[in-house]
């Protein structure tokens, strides 16, 4: 009996597979990459820290607010965050689903999958501050998602996707505000200039990971000018200077930036078929900065969420009645994080002068 039935279980394997292969080509049909795969830390994390125990999450209102039916994703913004922009215009489906979340399976992540986590970041010992998912956790969530894909699609389909998709990778500045500067165990060990390049040494392997496993088109995020984030300017601010931006912490974010172009230019010399390219918000966003109405804002040094001067993640409560009725207005969301709108124009400067490259 299971030889006469074996070659229409075999036919109806075939179908099972011809079925999901189609559906990731419609999926992706007409789209310039064929997914977008996502590491890093709260600028990117689609959701992934809803499914941990820490402090450090926004799926609850007033998150979200401005995303797709008003829903609180985990996304630390009122509406879509860099990689969902990203994502749309490259012809795929204009979010990214986070990896840990239950409402998606290996059907969705064939077009794209986030393994970021807010609060962590390049070194293992700032993602421990906040019982975040660490980069190698990152990592090795990767590795399980490619045996997944090749089991749903076939091996051939699924190393295709993984090597023509696009690898987008943002941290680094969790690692200096709530890690160098915020305990003394790196302080101890490590100038500001030795610690760049520790982390530059740890960006290094994580790129040359993803290649050996088959990445090829690899965008490495740097640092926006976070010493103008509301945080650090509230703090500037109760330290006597006024609120203005810690400049200091934006040069930091300058050299450290440079060093990672640094470190591009030598990948793409020595990784055969490797594109990496940096893709630096620095310099736009410091330009919305200095005048807000050129790009539409109203506000630039408070963010929209309560006080706006250091509330971020539960802080944020939908009742706090200083929360701005229209974020559209505001350069910063909460203290930490953009608005969707300001995600939108720096992810927009991104797309047109560094990753078109890969178009």
């Amino acid at each position: 009996m299971a030889y006469k039935y074996t070659p229409w279980l075999i036919w109806v394997q075939l179908l099972i597979l011809a079925a999901a292969a189609a559906a990731a080509t419609t999926t992706t049909a007409g789209a310039k990459v064929p997914a977008v795969i996502v590491f890093g830390d709260s600028s990117v994390d689609a959701g992934n820290n809803n499914q941990l125990s820490t402090v450090l999450k926004s799926n609850f209102a007033p998150y979200g607010r401005d995303f797709f039916g008003g829903r609180a994703t985990g996304r630390f913004s009122n509406g879509r965050i860099p990689p969902d922009f990203i994502a749309e215009a490259f012809g795929l489906r204009p979010y990214v689903p986070a990896y840990l979340d239950p409402m998606y399976n290996i059907s969705d992540f064939a077009a794209g999958v986030c393994f970021a986590s807010a609060g962590t970041g390049y070194d293992n010992s700032t993602s421990a501050v906040l019982s975040v998912i660490p980069l190698w956790k990152e990592l090795e969530y990767y590795k399980e998602y490619q045996k997944k894909l090749r089991a749903y699609l076939g091996v051939k389909t699924a190393n295709t996707i993984i090597s023509e998709a696009l690898y987008l990778t943002s941290m680094g500045t969790n690692d200096f505000l709530e890690n160098y500067y915020t305990l003394p165990g790196r302080r101890s060990r490590y100038n500001i200039d030795q610690y760049q390049n520790f982390l530059v040494g740890i960006a290094e392997s994580f790129v040359k990971e993803l290649y050996g496993l088959g990445a090829r088109k690899i965008s490495l995020g740097g640092l926006p000018p976070m010493g103008c984030l509301p945080l650090e300017r509230t703090s500037n601010f109760f330290g006597g200077n006024g609120g203005q931006c810690v400049e200091s912490y934006n040069v930091v974010a300058v050299n450290f930036n440079g060093k990672l172009n640094v470190l591009v230019g030598r990948l793409n010399k020595e990784l055969p078929g490797i594109k990496v390219v940096l893709s630096d918000p620095y310099y736009i966003f410091l330009r919305i900065l200095r005048k807000p109405s050129a790009y539409g804002f109203d506000v630039a040094s408070v963010a929209c969420c309560a006080t706006g001067m250091f509330e971020m993640g539960y802080m944020c409560d939908r009742l706090n009645p200083f929360t701005c009725t229209d974020a559209n207005k505001y350069v910063f969301w909460d203290s930490f994080h953009p608005t969707e709108k300001t995600n939108n124009i720096i992810s927009d400067f991104v797309i047109k002068h560094v990753l078109h490259e890969f178009f």
